[in-house]
């Protein structure tokens, strides 16, 4: 038995959002700072440059997160690998290899709760089931997951295009029915969300974040010849084809 004051009831701290196991919390203001430092973080907080946190109540659910990310965890609170087995550790570490995420994320399970680290980026929650089932990221973007929401690692259809752009092979790819949380270098009211019908968008560097699975992704020409694409100035771009949704970041 736990009690913890302070924390969502401080009058500092904002709860800007709650699904699922996950909290979002987001700290108002800096205070502790000396005078030296008191304008720039006076500035920081009006440009919403601000300390936001993740909590994870695990009585709620178990949670899979980014390696090193936990700050601290009272109550019932067990830490696993969440490796089932030679094959599975196996199978993680070439995916960890082909998405530069962490081959292993430690999973929590229990009944207490656990504090991720504060961090100036954005929280972002969703649910692959918002995005026809699967999900898939940019790099850098996962923080968090219900643990019963799987991974697995997706390909562009066109390789030898992906390579000419510049642009990962591999992304990583979430599925199931679960709240998962993203660290987003925006926040949520600046992202675009275009929801496609059988239909084609292309864009032209890595605005995008995030993805439905079932589009066909692929790097391609931005024109339909060499010539058209060297006098239209651009060079290749991403292109999403099918039924789905994709956010779009106004910054990369």
């Amino acid at each position: 038995m736990f009690n913890i004051f302070n924390l969502k009831n401080n009058p500092n701290v904002n709860v800007l959002s709650e699904e699922g196991p996950f909290t979002v919390i987001e700290h108002k203001k800096d205070q502790s700072v000396t005078a030296h430092e008191a304008m720039q973080a006076y500035f920081a907080s009006q440009m919403n440059i601000r300390k936001r946190q993740l909590l994870c109540n695990l009585a709620v659910a178990s949670v899979t997160i980014q390696p090193g990310d936990m700050q601290w965890m009272i109550g019932d609170c067990q830490t696993t690998t969440g490796i089932k087995g030679i094959g599975d550790l196996f199978g993680k570490a070439v995916r960890g290899k082909m998405t530069g995420e962490s081959a292993i994320k430690p999973e929590y399970t229990g009944t207490g709760l656990l504090v991720c680290e504060p961090t100036e980026k954005f929280i972002l929650l969703t649910n692959p089931r918002e995005w026809g089932g699967e999900i898939v990221l940019d790099d850098g973007l996962f923080l968090a997951c219900d643990s019963r929401v799987r991974h697995r690692t997706v390909s562009r259809t066109n390789l030898s295009s992906a390579l000419a752009g510049n642009e990962g092979l591999f992304n990583l790819c979430l599925e199931g029915d679960g709240m998962i949380a993203l660290e987003s270098n925006v926040p949520a009211d600046e992202i675009v969300e275009v929801q496609l019908t059988n239909d084609t968008l292309k864009v032209d560097g890595n605005f995008a974040i995030a993805w439905s699975n079932t589009l066909n992704f692929t790097v391609e020409k931005s024109g339909k010849s060499l010539l058209g694409s060297a006098v239209s100035e651009e060079g290749l771009v991403n292109v999403y084809r099918g039924t789905g949704k994709v956010w779009l970041s106004p910054v990369k």
